[in-house]
């Protein structure tokens, strides 16, 4: 993980909000599940459509947004047939904490 990837995924408001929004899905996205085969949980995985529409920016901006947070390890994905989910990197943020403690 290139630490000057994550600061430039987190340069960017939407990027931040939905990595916001995503600490906290059941708050932010109370419908989620509505595309998941029964007895499939995601674990905190929101659908990419619901992203884009909370955002309120283009299909591909946000795909765009999701794909340079997930290479800079901020973000997993897991895809349900035509459906790919969403949810934050836990791990990435304890690093990150331990980084600025450490390095900055």
């Amino acid at each position: 993980m290139e630490p000057i990837n994550v600061f430039k995924a987190l340069s960017n408001e939407t990027r931040l909000n939905i990595l916001k929004w995503l600490k906290e899905p059941e708050k932010h996205f109370p419908k989620q599940g509505a595309h998941l085969p029964k007895g499939v949980s995601v674990k905190g995985g929101v659908c990419v459509g619901d992203i884009q529409e909370k955002a309120q920016a283009s299909q591909s901006t946000v795909s765009q947004y999701l794909n340079m947070m997930q290479n800079a390890g901020l973000l997993e994905s897991v895809r349900y047939g035509q459906w790919t989910y969403y949810r934050r990197n836990e791990e990435t943020f304890s690093w990150l904490a331990e980084y600025f403690k450490t390095e900055i």
